[in-house]
């Protein structure tokens, strides 16, 4: 029995971390790599993956995405004008998404052929970053004008990223953005970790990100996060995972 809050916490986690592991085993086993992406609201996330998922329905590669939020449809709405095969998940107030639920959500729905699911997290840096969602690539993005210390601030969010993107650029000027800053910042939390620049209002880094992202789909290797999730033995509940059709 559980007496303390760190205690509820860590059993909390690892069974995530349990159903995370088997999730990730059966979208392996179907040829889906699943991209994690996490950011604070008004980063500019979804209208830059919307870029990248209409770039990919050009290309014709097999990509479909989730995207969560407290409420409404709105993001699935833009992101469904790219072509790509999208679903909402609301979570009722939930601050982040866990593996259970995007698994249920994938139960059923993702289409037969795709290989890359983009997951679109509820806007915020602190609580999604402990959650493991079964990702082959965790990429955490930053508007430049949130603040070049923002990766201090934020230590697991930026700690734990496989991959990090700027976007926005296009006011860094603007903003008085140190551009130097931040990257020291980034590396100071995760030493050697890839810092992408990309604006989605003139398409800088679209490609470049898309690009990453196929590689790492391809079997490329991953830069390791000091603070990347951890696999944990399966639970009965990490097996059960592997029922995704």
């Amino acid at each position: 029995m559980c007496d303390s809050v760190d205690e509820v916490t860590r059993a909390v986690l690892a069974k995530n971390d349990g159903l995370a592991a088997g999730l990730r085993e059966a979208l392996a086993r179907r040829g889906v790599s699943v991209v994690n992406l996490l950011s604070s609201p008004g980063s500019g996330k979804t209208e830059l993956l919307g870029r990248v998922l209409a770039r990919a329905v050009e290309r014709s590669l097999p990509v479909a995405a989730l995207t969560a939020d407290l409420a409404t449809e709105n993001d699935a709405d833009r992101l469904a004008r790219s072509g790509a095969p999208v679903k909402q998940l609301l979570t009722d107030g939930l601050c982040h998404l866990e593996a259970r639920q995007l698994r249920g959500h994938v139960e059923g729905w993702l289409p037969a052929g795709t290989s890359l699911l983009f997951v679109e997290n509820v806007g915020n840096l602190v609580c999604p970053a402990s959650y493991d969602l079964g990702e082959s690539l965790r990429v955490v993005l930053m508007a430049v004008t949130e603040g070049e210390d923002k990766p201090l601030k934020y230590p697991t969010a930026f700690g734990s990223a496989h991959l990090v993107v700027l976007t926005k650029t296009d006011l860094a000027g603007p903003a008085g953005f140190d551009e130097a800053a931040f990257e020291a910042n980034v590396q100071r939390v995760n030493p050697g970790v890839e810092v992408l620049r990309s604006c989605a209002r003139t398409g800088t880094g679209v490609d470049t990100l898309l690009g990453r992202v196929l590689a790492v789909r391809d079997g490329a290797p991953v830069h390791q996060p000091p603070l990347a999730p951890r696999p944990h033995t399966h639970t009965r509940e990490g097996a059960e995972a592997g029922l995704v059709p």
